[in-house]
């Protein structure tokens, strides 16, 4: 409902003004440029990359919808592409920003991780790797390659689907580990169920590889298991 120039949303309490109607001290862009991003909510920093809502929708309306949609702000930013276009406010032009942002930000936690022993750091191990798999809908595994000081020499996804000593194989583990001039790697893959829990099959899996890459003096460092915001660490919990 518009009265003169000025859009309103009508909810059950009467007539709401849009964020631009708020007061200074209370819309996201501003805040996030007195206070500095930390003091925005999730829904808040959403509202602020997508600008504007929609007829009788606040674009912090419309953002926290997206949030709830895919059940957290992680499982937005791992979403197909298409499933993000298709929602209310985004079409093709907000999801292409929005895969550009993640990307730089998956691209920057990478180049800080590769700056400094992976060891050092496994707070910035498990984020990169939450960005990189952790919500994935299928189950992925993934090798990180370290020199002999543990920096990331690269990092990549070798198989796709249901995780066993079958579907994964030794060989070109090795294989890819002796290219890559690896002294050490670190092993990743996640659960699309949400629990980080290993399986008796992950642990076999594991004893497999590392056996495997012994024959080659290649060491096996961790294998980290995502699932969603949480994930379970092979080394602390002492099955390596």
């Amino acid at each position: 409902m518009a009265v003169g120039r000025r859009r309103q949303v009508i909810v059950a309490n009467g007539p709401r003004r849009t964020v631009r109607d708020w007061p200074a001290t209370e819309r996201p862009r501003e805040r996030l440029l007195r206070h500095g991003p930390q003091s925005l909510s999730e829904a808040e920093l959403l509202a602020v990359f997508l600008r504007i809502g929609l007829p009788g929708l606040s674009v912090l309306d419309l953002a926290r919808g997206a949030i709830e949609r895919f059940g957290s702000l992680n499982g937005l930013l791992n979403a197909p592409a298409d499933e993000i276009r298709a929602m209310p406010g985004f079409g093709p032009a907000k999801c292409a920003q929005l895969l550009a942002v993640i990307e730089l930000s998956r691209r920057a936690l990478r180049e800080e991780v590769g700056k400094q022993p992976l060891l050092d750091s496994p707070p910035k191990v498990r984020e990169y790797l939450r960005l990189r798999i952790g919500s994935l809908p299928h189950e992925v595994f993934a090798v990180l390659f370290l020199d002999a000081q543990n920096r990331l020499i690269d990092d990549e996804q070798l198989f796709r689907g249901t995780l066993t000593q079958t579907s994964v194989y030794p060989r070109e583990v090795v294989k890819r580990a002796l290219a890559r001039n690896a002294a050490s790697v670190i092993f990743a893959h996640n659960h699309p169920s949400g629990v980080a829990e290993p399986s008796r099959a992950d642990e076999l899996l594991t004893r497999s590889l590392r056996e495997s890459l012994a024959l080659v003096d290649v060491r096996v460092l961790d294998h980290v298991i995502v699932a969603g915001a949480s994930s379970v660490s092979f080394a602390e919990r002492g099955l390596l």
